[in-house]
């Protein structure tokens, strides 16, 4: 080997090092244990002789430049080094630790309200899921198997059948969130000009304007029980602006009944509990909050994202609340204690968007990455190990999970109400036709409360700044179809509760309506 052959491997070897070096340093980084409080971490700074802020510096960004520097120090002193001051140093053992911070008597009653609520239900749930389970194992396995693959074609089918029911300006900027009522009539849009409007579906016409935001809108949320039982009058509506505030509505006014102030950047999401006696908001102040809707006081104040914090969702019993930020990092909390039950770490860019499945089990937070949909059974997760190659997806802004109705059992299209005969039975015969005709009917019922039974959780539907809206078995990780809006950034989408009508929120000042033929009659 020539000298120059010698020097050109002995300096590849010497460069592959190095980045193994520094790959090495990064992992070691990222399972170091540094303050996410802003006053702790410039202190620390302060500590080993760095600068607390450089201009333009966000809290995040000066975590991120701490986490930096220890790793350089750590790394230049060796492993050993490493090892010993973990041991020696007594901030390090504290932060490995829980710790608490001292809480109201009014968070203390609302978490005992909260366990109230939630635990009848899941303990319910829990109690009847292993008979439900082995009535239903008994039940499919007496069913055909043909039965089985054609009431999911047919539920399926409906969802392909997709089309634009219409289109309409919201508002003059662009449509920020969307979402359905609760009955299905009625669809409310956030905007960026500050203003919430609420629309008669599928006619798509105005019914009003509820202005109290000096900021664009980044959350809209329903009362679990507005336009079903809950009052006009009272509280039906919750928006988050990036006024820092949250504003609550009733849909008689068209100003807010209750502003609640404490966030300390724009609110990004806001959503109801299950009881509908607590919002919570998302913020870009890097912490969650519950809000007690009653005395429209702040019961909580949640830390534990690095960065800014731009989704939460509730689960349906109410027992758990989900966030995820900017960090690439969702959480799952145990509402009634407070704890962190479950850290999703899947995504290596910031989630925008989560969801629950209908039946509480499947979870769905959506990063900007270029991934397959992502979701998984039995517990709350963020990706899970799809049995056929994923489909391309798109960076997806905002997604949406089919729900059980609260309605009564709707007629699939084409199904017939056959409770008579065109053609008259001799006299002898009314009985037994009529019996026949009543057992046909019983067993046509039994079939459609199947198959709408087996509709929750099916599929979901994702939107993102390609313009498209996608929707997206839940079973099987394939596209079913897409949605084509007005060509520019659809910033959300949701399903209505009947799962006949999807709306799409766009960057143009639009929302686009779709859903089967029998929705626009």
């Amino acid at each position: 080997m020539d000298d120059e052959s010698y020097l050109g491997s002995e300096r590849a070897r010497i460069e592959n090092q190095v980045i193994l070096d520094e790959l090495e340093r990064k992992k070691k980084a990222r399972s170091m244990a540094v303050p996410t409080d802003d006053n702790r971490v410039k202190a620390r700074l302060r500590e080993i002789g760095e600068p607390i802020t450089l201009f333009g510096e966000r809290a995040a960004d000066r975590r991120d430049r701490l986490i930096y520097v220890l790793s350089q120090i750590n790394a230049a002193r060796g492993d050993e080094a490493m090892q010993v001051e973990e041991e020696s140093s007594e901030e390090s053992e504290e932060e490995v630790e829980e710790f608490y911070t001292p809480g109201s008597l009014e968070l203390l009653q609302a978490r005992r309200r909260l366990a109230e609520f939630s635990l009848p239900r899941l303990g319910f749930r829990c109690y009847t899921r292993a008979q439900k389970r082995v009535a239903q194992q008994r039940i499919d396995s007496k069913m055909p198997l043909g039965r089985i693959i054609d009431m999911r074609k047919h539920v399926l089918a409906d969802v392909k059948s997709f089309s634009n029911l219409g289109s309409q300006i919201g508002d003059e900027r662009p449509v920020s969130q969307v979402r359905f009522s609760p009955n299905n009539e009625m669809l409310a849009t956030g905007s960026w000009s500050g203003s919430v409007k609420l629309w008669n579906v599928p006619a798509c016409t105005p019914i009003r304007t509820l202005r109290g935001h000096s900021d664009r809108v980044g959350g809209v949320a329903w009362h679990p029980q507005a336009t079903l039982t809950q009052s006009p009058d009272a509280v039906n509506l919750a928006s988050g602006a990036g006024d820092t505030c949250v504003n609550l509505w009733s849909l008689n006014s068209e100003t807010p009944l209750a502003v609640m102030k404490g966030h300390q950047d724009r609110v990004c999401r806001v959503a109801f509990h299950p009881s509908g006696d607590y919002v919570a908001s998302a913020s870009f102040d890097t912490t969650w909050r519950l809000w007690d809707v009653t005395t429209s006081k702040e019961l909580l104040l949640q830390e534990g994202h690095s960065k800014e914090v731009y989704a939460v969702e509730f689960q349906d019993d109410g027992a758990l609340v989900a966030s995820a930020g900017l960090d690439a990092i969702g959480r799952v909390w145990d509402l009634r204690t407070g704890r962190t039950a479950m850290i999703l770490d899947g995504h290596v860019q910031g989630i925008l968007s989560l969801s629950f499945s209908p039946n509480g089990a499947v979870h769905d937070p959506r990063a900007p990455e270029q991934t397959s949909p992502t979701c998984a059974s039995s517990a709350p997760t963020a990706r899970s190990q799809p049995t056929s190659p994923p489909a391309a997806a798109h960076p997806s802004t905002s997604i949406s999970t089919t729900a059980p109705t609260t309605t009564s059992t709707p007629q699939p299209d084409g199904v017939m109400d056959e409770t008579a005969t065109d053609t008259p039975a001799p006299d002898g015969d009314v009985e037994t036709a009529n019996a026949d005709a009543s057992q046909d009917q019983s067993q046509s019922q039994v079939l459609l409360e199947q198959e709408w039974h087996y509709r929750p959780g099916l599929y979901l539907a994702s939107a993102g700044y390609d313009g498209v809206v996608k929707v997206w078995s839940a079973d099987d990780w394939q596209l079913l179809t897409t949605l084509q809006t007005d060509g520019s950034k659809a910033m959300s989408v949701d399903l209505s509760r009947d799962a006949r009508m999807l709306v799409s929120g766009t960057y143009n000042r639009n929302f686009q309506l779709f859903g089967t033929q029998s929705a626009g009659l």
